[in-house]
């Protein structure tokens, strides 16, 4: 929610021992940016995570902390809980990941903070750059250069100074996805979600309900945190169903299971191919975002790298029970389709929610929702 902190830093090489086990709870993004900090410090961290996050694979980001001479005490599946063995003496590299992930490149560029020498990121397609962004709000030269028709090269080099700096937070455009498609699908729907990161790096969501007949509003609210705001209006729309660009699926990863939810809700069929990171998520999100649709009445099917939905033309039928599998937005999802189905959807559990989102009942609430548990 809102609120102010103060964060007092303690300079270049200043972290020390833990003193006790650091448990990150559900957040992937926490865990994995922390083993690409923390390696470049003398300092043996302990690291684990709930039962999703113990179940995530994280070989992706110590491969490449070990070909900077990190070391670590994970087993060969690569996943929590483990300790992060840190060293005053990695070594920069150049690193092509194997798959677009925005939280293997920012591992890799904070590790190269206290690296020696140029540490270098290529990407074939453009992953989010938030990091980049946060980066130079604290006063770190960074690199970036275009690399073919979608691809970036990101480059730092080791040993700057960060600079504090006062920030101010813009709205997540992941979290406010859920009030858009909840304006979109009421028949009243008129929604003005304030405050939202526009990053081209994020908006394939926004981009690909337009493209479904959404017409969102867009005015301009300025820059926070090297980033530009956004209000957002979303009024009550009759989608049809698309194909998602394959360009896009990087810069909507985390929407995937509310963009279900609306292709549920949409005239004719939406299909999603390339976005096989679906499968490593909070849960198989390919798997769970199909299994929610057909509990509640709609005709979904897997693919190996994506998911097809046959729309039903307006409200599914719902009055299913989604199994969540720890995964925060399966279950806000759910929710948001039980608001316009035909008949009430329920979830399992909704504890995991506040891993990325803890006012989502409250602000459902203000947009006239009935949630409650029982």
């Amino acid at each position: 929610g809102p609120g102010a902190w103060e964060v007092i830093g303690v300079g270049e090489k200043g972290l020390s021992q833990p003193e006790k086990d650091l448990d990150f709870g559900n957040s992937g993004t926490g865990s994995r940016l922390m083993m690409g900090l923390v390696s470049g410090y003398p300092i043996n961290v302990e690291m684990t995570g709930d039962e999703s996050l113990r179940s995530r694979p994280m070989n992706r980001i110590l491969k490449p902390l070990r070909m900077m001479r990190g070391l670590d005490t994970a087993g060969p599946d690569g996943q929590l809980p483990f300790a992060i063995v840190g060293t005053e003496s990695l070594k920069a590299i150049t690193y092509v990941p194997p798959v677009a992930s925005a939280q293997v490149k920012s591992a890799v560029l904070l590790a190269g903070l206290n690296a020696d020498g140029t540490t270098i990121v290529e990407e074939a397609r453009q992953t989010r750059d938030h990091t980049e962004r946060m980066l130079r709000g604290f006063g770190v030269t960074v690199g970036t250069e275009r690399l073919g028709a979608e691809g970036v090269r990101v480059s730092l080099e080791g040993g700057q100074k960060l600079t504090a700096i006062d920030a101010a937070i813009p709205g997540d455009p992941s979290s406010a996805a859920f009030l858009v498609a909840a304006g979109i699908l009421s028949p009243q729907g008129d929604v003005m979600v304030e405050g939202i990161m526009s990053n081209p790096t994020r908006s394939g969501f926004y981009d690909v309900v337009n493209l479904m007949g959404a017409h969102l509003g867009a005015e301009e609210m300025g820059d926070a945190a090297g980033e530009r705001l956004i209000n957002v209006h979303a009024g009550s729309a009759q989608l049809s169903g698309k194909p998602v660009p394959e360009r896009l699926v990087p810069s909507m990863i985390d929407e995937f299971p509310i963009l279900g939810v609306l292709a549920a809700f949409a005239e004719g069929e939406t299909v999603v191919t390339g976005a096989e990171e679906l499968r490593v998520k909070e849960s198989d999100r390919i798997g769970a975002v199909v299994a929610m649709l057909r509990a509640n009445g709609v005709d979904a099917e897997e693919r190996p790298d994506g998911f097809a939905v046959q729309g039903c033309g307006g409200p599914p039928p719902g009055g299913g029970l989604v199994e969540t599998r720890h995964d925060h937005r399966i279950a806000m999802s759910a929710l948001v389709m039980g608001t316009a189905s035909q008949n009430p959807v329920s979830v399992d559990d909704i504890s995991m929610i506040a891993t990325s989102y803890p006012d989502f009942l409250s602000h459902m609430a203000e947009l006239g929702a009935d949630i409650s548990e029982g």
